[in-house]
């Protein structure tokens, strides 16, 4: 039996390819390994067939001990140093495209994303997770767009000059802080203009409701999950999942344990039984076709049965056990991330 198609609305895979490279350790994604949450194999095993890939400036950036040991700051990036690393992994993308033998493709629209998973290859549509590469005048933005952008969301949970992002603390409500920028309405309006898609996830309340009024778009929230049911900032409110449900929007259930957890333990195991809850609540506000998958492989804890990509099944087997029907599992493993695009321009 043919598995399960997944398009997924978030990973850091690129960020850990770019940073293994720079420190001079780069590592074959075609093989399994023991660091990656997505690599081919493991991909191939699980029925991952790509997504939203994000390009994320980590806050570890300096070199090899940085990376391990250092402190995450909330102040932006040097727009030089983040154009730097999105270029890096911009350029990951492409190299796993060369090496792949057809099994890779950079997607721009849905129809060549669609293509690609349901020949069971690997489709990448590229994110950005944070605008700390795009400047005030936004030559990068156009100059990116040209290299395959068509998602990105405005902040991190690290301010610039676009945003306020949210912090991780527990519990703690998203209304922190002032909303978009001038320069944060000229990106949305410019987003409008060039059909990318705006990711609600980091971005504080303020800003939520600010890209509400300006985006001509479904909203999106590529990684996020319930706010009544784990109090942190970075999870959703009733009134936020009812505005994203108004515009026909989306959300993407992300499997970080810490936003899924009652207690907002990111050390602590998740059960399937969890990931459901907020499955099941985000379907009751969000309707059928408003709720896909954004897990943050690569970039967060995850829960004990679903390690990886070649874990994915479990989550299957369990919305299968809940009462899922088929039609309703592939909306939320794939066909709604489509039919966003799609209602997006894309």
């Amino acid at each position: 039996m043919s598995k399960q198609i997944i398009l997924d609305g978030h990973n850091d895979v690129l960020m850990k390819l770019e940073a293994a490279r720079r420190i001079g350790q780069p590592i074959d994604f075609f093989k399994q390994q023991a660091e990656l949450e997505i690599d081919a194999v493991k991909a191939q095993q699980g029925g991952f067939c790509g997504g939203l890939f994000a390009m994320y400036t980590n806050n570890l950036v300096l070199g090899a001990e940085d990376m391990q040991v250092g402190k995450n700051p909330t102040d932006a990036y040097d727009y030089k140093i983040s154009l730097d690393r999105v270029s890096g992994m911009m350029a990951e993308a492409r190299r796993l495209v060369r090496a792949g033998d057809g099994y890779v493709e950079i997607c721009t629209t849905a129809d060549e994303l669609e293509r690609a998973a349901l020949a069971h290859k690997m489709g990448i549509m590229l994110h950005i997770e944070g605008c700390e590469a795009i400047d005030a005048n936004f030559n990068s933005l156009e100059m990116l767009y040209s290299a395959g952008l068509r998602s990105l969301g405005p902040v991190w949970s690290r301010d610039n000059i676009f945003a306020v992002g949210v912090p991780f603390d527990f519990p703690l409500h998203p209304d922190q802080g002032a909303g978009l920028s001038d320069l944060g309405v000229e990106l949305i309006n410019l987003c409008n203009q060039m059909n990318i898609m705006v990711d609600l996830s980091h971005i504080n309340e303020k800003g939520f409701w600010d890209v509400a009024k300006y985006s001509e778009k479904p909203l999106m929230a590529t990684h996020s999950n319930v706010y009544n049911l784990c109090n942190t900032a970075r999870n959703l409110t009733d009134k936020q999942l009812d505005a994203i449900a108004d515009t026909g929007g989306i959300v993407g259930l992300n499997f970080a344990t810490g936003f899924l957890n009652a207690d907002g333990d990111m050390d602590g195991q998740a059960s399937l039984e969890t990931m459901i809850k907020h499955t099941d609540y985000m379907l009751a506000k969000l309707g059928e076709d408003g709720v896909a998958l954004g897990s943050d492989f690569d970039g967060a804890p995850m829960p004990t049965e679903v390690k990886s990509t070649a874990q994915l099944p479990n989550l299957i087997q369990a919305f299968k056990n809940t009462g899922y029907s088929a039609e309703l599992i592939d909306k939320i493993c794939y066909k709604n991330w489509l039919s966003h695009m799609r209602k997006s321009g894309l």
